[in-house]
């Protein structure tokens, strides 16, 4: 089935749930009028049904491959790639100081969502580049933002980060790589990395890698990381790929999925590179990057889930299988189990979706105010949203290939692919166990005033929806109230009990605004209609689990600490 960009949620979601008229009230998003917003999604959805979208299939069954040192990508994708950096969908939220639009994040957001439906693969070329784009806007000198930015921002270059080093992996702190002054103002960087997403691509003229090493002087630790610029061409007087530098691809990852992609074995051996921000600052410029990527990769998830749901869906409206509940629906979609499946990948998507554009029309309202409350409800929604967005995708692609049966074992109905392909998002970019540790520990460390500020407004949205949706309102408060319970809870146990419930506690938050969320949609349209159905039915049907999650916050981590690794073993 053709994939369609589902731009009719993605309007009401702006419109009606994320309070997307706040941010274009501002006056640094002025230009994001309702005409804009309009040709922006219509455009977007116009590229990923016809150009990006029947690029899936070729990417899974023709993964990229390494042939000479040369990484050789996949049928079609540069024709797409091209199409994306002509579109100038690189450039929605870059600074117009160097050629981007300066348009929110929202709406880049909304955009990376429709190309991760169509094609996750390609979709992580343009990602890596717009967080590196912000990294540079931030920490970068005049000089380096004048050379680079250009070149990225238009997609004639493509951009990444190299944290990862096969000893050290979400402990940063760990890694070895150096980086030795040259006299000029130029460093020579030598180390290897791993896990680099789109290290290389023969249809791109240069590859920028932003690359995590320690200087010579540098402490041990995360306090001693450095941040630097590696091209893998260095430019000439003109700005133009000159002298190949001193890096190389060893090797292409053999992956679960995400196969068009080229998961890159990164070599530099004295790579020339350029200081980003100040020594030994390096974490503090990466986590700019890797912030705007974890919302990314929320909304990654939730694409995958969007296609994967629309194909069990037109599955489910043709597939005829055994006698159905209603005569006039001989097809799959009358057996009530095959439709609780479908609702339930229907609410889900939605609760993912909304949760992932109020962050990021957070982190706008946070730029467009400099307003301390915005910032931190931005901080504090970014963890939510990439674990939960990514657990969706997982689980409604999952779900999917139950819709198909037998079928959807096969790997020629294509239902398997998105399962593939979502798995790596609950890992990538911090799992989403740091996630949730970040979520109570960081996150907390203003002693849940920006969690309180939500449930606050979750309460004030239940109140106003009393009159027209009692019982549906009533379950929100009360969810509400026991979430705001376990939290007070939280609050007074040390880092490790903490911990041992950081996971249950991130999907009891993710659940409990998914349903503020839905009843939100369900009183934008009167509380009747579809929207409504699916509120009810999110609510009555998903929100329960909130209780058996915050059950566990309570008992800490003695009971995973009273089996010793011997007991694990015997």
């Amino acid at each position: 089935m053709p994939y369609r960009a589902p731009l009719t949620d993605f309007r009401f979601l702006l419109d009606h749930v994320a309070g997307f008229a706040q941010v274009a009230g501002t006056d640094r998003f002025a230009d994001a009028t309702p005409d804009t917003v309009e040709a922006i999604l219509t455009e977007a959805g116009k590229l990923a049904e016809t150009v990006i979208a029947p690029l899936n299939r070729a990417g899974d069954k023709m993964p990229a491959r390494l042939e000479n040192g040369v990484v050789r990508t996949s049928p079609g994708f540069a024709e797409g790639y091209r199409a994306i950096a002509s579109g100038g969908w690189v450039a929605i939220a870059a600074s117009p100081d160097h050629g981007g639009m300066g348009l929110p994040l929202t709406l880049a957001s909304a955009v990376n969502d429709i190309l991760s439906s169509a094609c996750l693969s390609l979709q992580l070329n343009p990602l890596l580049t717009q967080g590196q784009i912000e990294a540079l806007e931030h920490h970068a000198s005049d000089a380096l933002k004048a050379l680079y930015l250009p070149k990225l921002i238009s997609g004639e270059w493509n951009g990444t980060m190299n944290l990862t080093e096969p000893q050290a992996g979400s402990d940063v702190g760990a890694l070895r790589a150096r980086a030795e002054p040259n006299g000029d103002g130029t460093y020579a960087v030598s180390g290897q990395k791993i896990y680099i997403t789109w290290g290389d691509a023969d249809f791109l003229p240069n590859t920028v890698h932003l690359v995590l090493a320690r200087l010579p002087d540098a402490p041990p630790g995360t306090a001693g990381i450095s941040l630097f610029l590696v091209p893998k061409f260095l430019p000439d007087a003109n700005g133009n790929p000159g002298a190949r530098n001193s890096l190389h691809v060893v090797s292409l990852e053999h992956k679960l999925g995400i196969h068009g992609s080229p998961t890159c074995v990164m070599q530099y051996d004295g790579a020339t590179g350029w200081l980003v921000g100040a020594p030994h600052k390096g974490m503090a410029a990466m986590f700019t990057m890797m912030n705007n990527a974890r919302l990314g990769v929320g909304l990654q998830g939730v694409g995958v889930a969007e296609a994967a749901y629309q194909q069990a869906l037109d599955y489910a409206m043709t597939r005829q299988q055994s006698r159905t509940a209603d005569p006039d629906q001989p097809t799959i979609i009358g057996h009530a189990d095959v439709r609780r499946m479908l609702a339930t990948m229907k609410a889900q998507v939605f609760s993912a979706r909304a949760i992932g554009l109020s962050c990021a029309v957070a982190i706008d309202m946070g730029h467009a105010t400099g307003q301390a409350d915005w910032k931190a409800r931005a901080a504090f929604l970014t963890p939510i949203a990439k674990a939960y967005g990514t657990d969706v995708g997982v689980a409604v692609a999952s779900e999917g290939m139950q819709v198909h049966g037998g079928m959807g074992f096969i790997e020629d109905t294509g239902a398997a692919q998105f399962l593939r392909d979502a798995r790596i998002t609950p890992i990538y970019e911090g799992t989403n166990g740091i996630q949730a540790m970040d979520l109570v520990a960081r996150k907390m460390a203003d002693n849940g005033e920006a969690a309180f500020r939500l449930m606050r407004e979750i309460e004030i949205g239940a109140q106003a929806a009393r009159t027209g949706l009692p019982d549906l309102a009533e379950d929100v408060w009360q969810a509400c109230e026991t979430l705001r319970e376990a939290t007070e809870a939280l609050l007074t146990q040390d880092m490790t009990d903490r911990f041992a419930g950081a996971v249950p506690y991130l999907r009891a938050f993710a659940l409990v605004l998914g349903a503020h969320f839905h009843l939100k949609a369900a009183m934008a349209t009167g509380g009747s209609g579809p929207r409504g159905a699916l509120a009810r039915l999110a609510i009555k049907r998903l929100l329960p689990e909130h209780l058996g999650l915050l059950a566990q916050i309570r008992d800490g981590a003695a009971d995973l600490y009273a089996l010793s690794p011997d007991d694990f073993a015997a």
